[in-house]
């Protein structure tokens, strides 16, 4: 139950940097709540379909669209009075794209695929509502760049896979690759560290 709870404020937050996406895009209020629900839930549904899961988890769960819904509103609402927040979003966006990697991994390895699979569905619900929301706002999508971001939540999945390996409980195992990946992302935001990227040719 727990999980589910911090699944629903991780689309809270994704959908919220989905409207942010939108402030310099002109779009109108239907545009908005397209490009936050492909942000927030975005992952998941295409993780669902791979994995052959029907129903898709928010057609039997409405109260994903319902947070989505509100998330836009509380947003566009903070931002018709005050500058959009800072170093406290990226935190949260930290911690969604956490709760989205984690919980990708776990339904995928509870679906009895290999650690491979695992890792790939894993990072892919975390980063993909991301990558749709660049695309339709006409940017090179941040996973795509020397952002230190994919490359984390992969980083916790596998410590996740490895406590699991090593008999570790599954909550545990689990908090532990939620831990890893804010942590990797943060540092690398504090810090500036980036992968390194292929040098451009004379």
């Amino acid at each position: 139950m727990l999980l589910y709870y911090l699944d629903l404020i991780g689309v809270a937050v994704f959908a919220a940097s989905g409207v942010l996406a939108t402030r310099d895009r002109n779009l109108d209020i239907f545009g908005v709540v397209i490009v936050a629900t492909l942000t927030a839930i975005g992952g998941g549904t295409l993780r669902d379909l791979i994995l052959g899961h029907h129903p898709i988890f928010w057609v039997v769960n409405e109260w994903y669209l319902v947070t989505i819904l509100a998330s836009v509103a509380a947003t566009v609402l903070y931002l018709a009075r005050r500058p959009p927040p800072g170093f406290l979003f990226l935190v949260a966006d930290a911690f969604g794209l956490a709760i989205f990697a984690m919980s990708g991994a776990k339904l995928t390895m509870e679906a009895g695929h290999s650690p491979l699979i695992v890792v790939i569905m894993g990072a892919m619900t975390g980063v993909m509502g991301g990558m749709l929301r660049d695309v339709i706002t006409a940017r090179v999508p941040l996973v795509l760049q020397k952002e230190i971001y994919a490359t984390a939540a992969i980083a916790g999945i596998a410590v996740y896979l490895t406590l699991l390996a090593l008999s570790t409980p599954g909550t545990l195992a689990f908090s532990a690759g939620v831990v890893v990946v804010i942590a990797l992302r943060l540092v690398a935001i504090r810090r500036g560290l980036h992968l390194p990227s292929i040098p451009k040719g004379r």
